[in-house]
Formats: C-alpha cells, structure tokens, sequence
C-alpha cells in the first residue's frame, strides 16, 4: 500500500497503524534475511504505532499517520543505535532524534528501523559497510547502490511506502537508478542537517526515496522548513511539493550534451531518448545544453569531500564515544581504535583529504577543485537563464555485481559521474525510474536550479501519468 494510502485512511480510521506495521515487519522477515537493507529495527515501533492511533483519535492531524518508514543509519536517533555502518560507532546509541526524524515523528510516521549504508556514506554500492552489504532486490547478486543502498533496497522491496537517506555526491539517487525507485535531493540547506552525522559538511544533504511520485513529495514535505540548529538551514519558504503533471507540460528540458559523450551502456541511453519521446509527445520542449566544466566534476568533488571528511572524522577518537580499542597511552588508543575501527574506504579518503589539504599541496588540488566548483555553479546558473530543467542519465550504467569494482576505487568513483555536480552547486534533483535494461531498473536524473524542486515533482509527475508507472515497479522477490 502507498503513504498517501496509508495516511489517508488511517486519518479516517479505516486502518490501524499497528495493523499496517504487522504487514510490514513480515515482509522484513520473510525476505531481509537475503536482501539485508536493515541493521536495526525499533523495538519501540509498536507503542509508536499505537501513540499515532490515540493522536489521530484526539484529533490530530497528521500527513504521515500510521505511515512505515525507515531511516538511514547516519541519522541519529534517541535510544537506538545510530553506528554510520562503522566499527568505530558499533554500539552507540545517541541521546537525541536527528531533525528529520523529529518531523517523521511529528507528522505521524512510524519508524520501523536504520538501514545499511557504505561506511560513514563513503560508498557508491554499499559493499564498504563493517556489517556486510545490502543486495539490491532486483537481483540479488547485484549492488542496489550506495551510499543510502538500504535505504533504496527497503523501498524497493515493498518493505516501506518511503524511506529517508542522505546524498553527498549522488548518494539517493544513484542507489534509486538502480533499484528502480524515485530518490530526491533538495536544495542544500532545505532539510535540516542536525543529527545527520556529516560525511562532507558543505555537500551533505539529506534525502527521500518513495514508488510514488505523490508518496515522495509526501515525506519530502514533512521535512523541510528551517531549523536554527543548522547553521545552513535555509530560511526561504518550503516548496509546495503538490505536484501537478499540467504544469510540467509548459517546460523546457535541456540535455546536458557532456552526459551523453561516452562511457553509458546502450540502454541507459535508450531510456533517456524514450522519456524525451514520452514527454515531447505531451508538448515538453527540450534542448541541448552544454556545461563543459562537468568535466572536472568527478575530481573537484573527491577532493572537497575527501579533504571534508579528514577534518570531521578527526573526531572519533576512542576517547569520547564509540569503539575503544585499549593501550597504554592516550595517542596509541587513538591510533589503535581508528586502525582497527575505519574500514579500508574511510582509511584511503581519510588520507586523500589529508594529503590534498597538506602544505605545499592545497593550492593544486583543493584550492583548484574549489574554483573548478564556482565554475561549476556558474555554469549551471547560466543554462537555466534557457531552460526550466536539465536532464542526465542518472547512472552510466545499470547496477553492477557485487564485488565487481570493490578492487577497482577509480571505477567505483565513476559511478557517481553523473550525479555529483550537482551536490557542488548545491542543487536539487530528482531520479525517477526510465526503463530497464536485461530486467535492471534505469533512471533519469531531473535537475532544478536552486529552490525550484516544484518543476522536479511537476514534470515527474507528468512522466508517470504518461507511462502509467509502467517502470515504477516492485522489485520481484517473491
């Protein structure tokens, strides 16, 4: 059953919240075991359903009422393990609710549990997580993408309607494209970032995955609006997020030409000529559009999140929270704790930032990468004086075996050529399902310039009721 579904006739007592939660734990019981996308489930989730009834009962209303949603594992949460997929965080349970779960809480969502994630969301498969890898329910020897890999997997699973992650380089949409649901990442500073357990600071932002476009604009609603705790936390007025397919057919679409050049596989472009089709038949103007800096995209942003993340994992340190490993002076327990506590992933972009930030090396690499971002910026700014959107393969490629790239970093990279432009300009976008290739979800990536997510959920809207959600579908797993 979809969120709006669920919301709506809870709202009207027609469905008990602890009913719909009973349906979902089964469905994570019968199938986890294979598809492993949770680390956690909330003990406490059956007195949360039954608090949502007796809200709902006093008169409350709630837009997410009874709805099952699970949460990222970066993202804290009172009294339940919050580990980043991290040996050095196994174990820690923070003392607070991360904002966004505060709003899932406040507007009537029932949170289930923490999903797998690439370590510290330093990943683009969620292979690199310290308790083993989510499999992507399409198919199970497949990646299902990374970081917020098992936040997609549960989606797609019909596990839960929504689910929320986080993207710093791609890291929602990417695992949607491959999972065949719809991911969204806001303008940075739309949702708040307090309590998400920062990765890259200036790119990190958290996410939204649904089936549904109405489903997605649904949760993404419920989270957004400006929070005094983040100091990024933008002040404008939340978009409307009511998505309305007859706007969308007054766009113009540019194709970003230097997405299309090389390195896609035939049918990740036979999905992106499909939906222009698709969307040109129902008047949607599109153009070609150049950004020819995108291509200092991928090395700008491994070394602004990389120096980033050697800066704000310099915290954990055994000393104040988390794993400690004991010695006999307070600098070996810090070297051994983050010796045997960081994974490989973390360990070699832990020393990439460090050396990119080293003296004698700052202005050539992240000096160069922070103007390569400005023009990046600029450049996005200048193609939307011409367009209402810009439009990219979401993904080069369909979802990859797993263990396929795990010895190959610079290929593993690559699967993130597409998306992490946009977190350097601080845009948002959306990926929605586009086709399959030999049975395996493709996406579309749809980019706004900053504030305007509406014409993202407009235009996805109007692509849906075109095609009927024909891509939009449960992955099969039973």
């Amino acid at each position: 059953m979809d969120a709006v579904t669920i919301a709506r006739r809870v709202r009207a007592g027609e469905l008990d919240p602890g009913d719909v939660l009973r349906e979902t734990l089964a469905r994570i019981e019968r199938f986890d075991a294979r598809v492993h996308a949770f680390l956690t489930l909330n003990p406490e989730a059956e007195a949360e359903a039954e608090a949502v009834r007796r809200r709902v009962e006093a008169g409350e209303e709630l837009p997410l009422a009874g709805v099952p949603v699970a949460v990222k594992d970066n993202l804290t949460t009172r009294g339940l393990a919050t580990t980043c997929a991290s040996g050095v965080l196994e174990g820690f349970v923070p003392p607070y609710d991360a904002a966004a779960v505060e709003r899932l809480r406040a507007a009537g969502a029932v949170l289930v549990g923490k999903t797998n994630l690439d370590e510290f969301a330093m990943g683009s498969s969620t292979e690199h997580s310290h308790f083993g890898p989510t499999r992507n329910p399409w198919d199970l020897e497949r990646v299902p993408g990374g970081s917020s890999g098992g936040s997609a997997a549960a989606v797609a699973a019909a596990y839960v309607p929504v689910a929320v992650g986080s993207d710093t380089g791609g890291s929602v949409r990417q695992p949607a494209a491959f999972t065949g649901t719809l991911g969204f990442k806001p303008t940075y500073g739309r949702i708040s970032r307090y309590g998400l357990v920062a990765f890259a600071s200036s790119l990190d932002q958290v996410g939204t995955f649904g089936r549904s476009v109405a489903d997605l604009a649904l949760v993404s609603r419920a989270l957004m609006g400006h929070d005094p705790r983040d100091a990024t936390s933008l002040e404008a007025p939340p978009p409307r997020l009511e998505p309305d397919p007859r706007r969308g057919r007054g766009y113009t679409l540019g194709v970003v030409r230097e997405t299309l050049e090389e390195g896609n596989s035939p049918g990740v472009l036979d999905a992106l000529a499909r939906f222009r089709t698709v969307l040109e038949s129902a008047g949607v103007r599109f153009v070609e559009v150049e950004l020819p800096s995108l291509r200092h995209a991928l090395a700008a942003y491994y070394l602004v999140a990389t120096a980033e993340a050697s800066s704000n994992l310099a915290r954990y340190d055994g000393v104040h929270y988390g794993a400690r490993v004991a010695a006999g002076e307070v600098r070996a327990l810090m070297q051994r704790t983050r010796e045997r506590g960081f994974g490989a992933e973390v360990k070699r972009r832990i020393l990439m930032g460090t050396f990119a930030l080293s003296s004698g090396y700052y202005d050539a690499y992240y000096g160069r990468a922070l103007k390569a971002r400005r023009r990046i910026a600029a450049e996005f700014a200048q193609a939307f004086r011409e367009v209402d959107l810009l439009v990219t393969p979401t993904t080069p490629t369909p979802a990859f075996r797993l263990g396929a790239k795990l010895d190959d970093p610079l290929e593993m990279y690559l699967s993130d050529v597409d998306t992490v432009a946009v977190n350097l300009a601080g845009l948002p976008a959306l990926s929605l399902p586009a086709g399959f290739e030999e049975g395996l979800p493709l996406g579309v990536q749809l980019i706004a310039p900053a504030l305007a997510e509406d014409r993202l959920f407009d235009l996805a809207a109007l692509f849906e009721q075109l095609t009927e959600g024909a891509y939009q579908q449960t992955a099969p797993l039973d």
